[in-house]
């Protein structure tokens, strides 16, 4: 395929990552004037470039561990899980479901993998699904224990450190994991193994710009629709979420920001009164999530079939 078109769809898919992802990683804090958005959405870039300089190891289990999409076809099997995964994605979205992007990924790499009939990890693929789901309720248990900590010495300054450190930590554990699947569709697209950082910088960049473009629906989403959210429940969520999120990237496992950040939410809330949830609204994220992944897989498997059929 055309080396212009596999890299303009890396980059397209990046900008909506940063629509779908940057706009919640932000959001979580907009109450707390200690870190502006801008400076956010500088560090958030600066991550995302940075880190996998030092480790790509989600990368690698986007690329390599899943399915073996490095052999022949494999170029065409990444195009269509990465449109595969991005219709299911617009679709849901457009239909007031938020959902997650890594699991559309994961679910369509996999579906394209045996629709073209590549390798594909039976294991890893029941080890990526097992901490995914567990991810947001592990962010919502840590949100728990973190709000309690929280409650008496978080007020006033206090409030605003602790913001800027769990800011901070939710950005380098997005960059260590769930943004490395941009890089990693950048890898499959155009057929290279590591991090370059000219590479890094485009990503960090596109990113920027989608998420500067998500930012307001996604603060709705999070910050009013879930929970009634107050400075220390965006707090909690991040220091919750980061922690957690970092802990899948030291088991190379891709999980969901989003998810995370939003059980941590839910978490944060629940501490506080169970009244503060939105449940109708997290419920309708959850089903989103539930669809998601098996709608990508098909839908990835149906079209890798019809793909392989016509070009063979």
């Amino acid at each position: 395929m055309s080396l212009i078109a596999l890299t303009s769809l890396a980059g397209l898919f990046s900008v909506v990552a940063g629509i779908n992802d940057g706009g919640a990683l932000l959001a979580t804090g907009l109450k707390i004037p200690s870190v502006r958005p801008l400076t956010g959405l500088t560090v958030l870039m600066a991550s995302v470039a940075l880190v996998p300089l030092g480790t790509y190891r989600v990368a690698a289990t986007f690329t390599t561990r899943l399915a073996n999409l490095n052999g022949p076809g494999g170029q065409v099997a990444t195009v269509v899980a990465v449109l595969c995964a991005l219709a299911v994605v617009t679709f849901l979205s457009g239909r007031g479901r938020p959902t997650s992007l890594t699991l559309a990924v994961v679910g369509a790499l996999t579906g394209a993998g045996l629709g073209w009939g590549l390798p594909v990890s039976a294991g890893v693929v029941l080890f990526v699904l097992t901490v995914a789901l567990a991810a947001p309720f592990a962010g919502g248990l840590l949100a728990v224990l973190v709000s309690r900590l929280l409650t008496l010495p978080a007020n006033g300054g206090a409030l605003r450190q602790w913001h800027r450190a769990g800011f901070t930590l939710q950005c380098l554990a997005y960059a260590a994991n769930d943004g490395q699947k941009m890089l990693a569709i950048f890898m499959l697209a155009l057929g290279f193994q590591g991090a370059p950082l000219p590479v890094c910088l485009a990503v960090a960049v596109l990113f920027g710009a989608g998420a500067l473009y998500g930012l307001p629906r996604a603060g709705r989403t999070l910050s009013r629709e879930i929970i009634v959210s107050r400075p220390l429940h965006g707090v909690t969520a991040e220091l919750a979420s980061g922690t957690a999120v970092v802990g899948c990237a030291a088991i190379g496992a891709p999980v969901s920001m989003t998810q995370t950040i939003a059980g941590a939410l839910i978490g944060a809330g629940v501490a506080d009164s169970v009244g503060r949830v939105r449940w109708h609204a997290a419920t309708k994220i959850v089903l989103a999530w539930t669809l998601t992944l098996p709608l990508s897989g098909l839908l990835a498997a149906a079209a890798a079939l019809i793909v392989r059929g016509v070009v063979s």
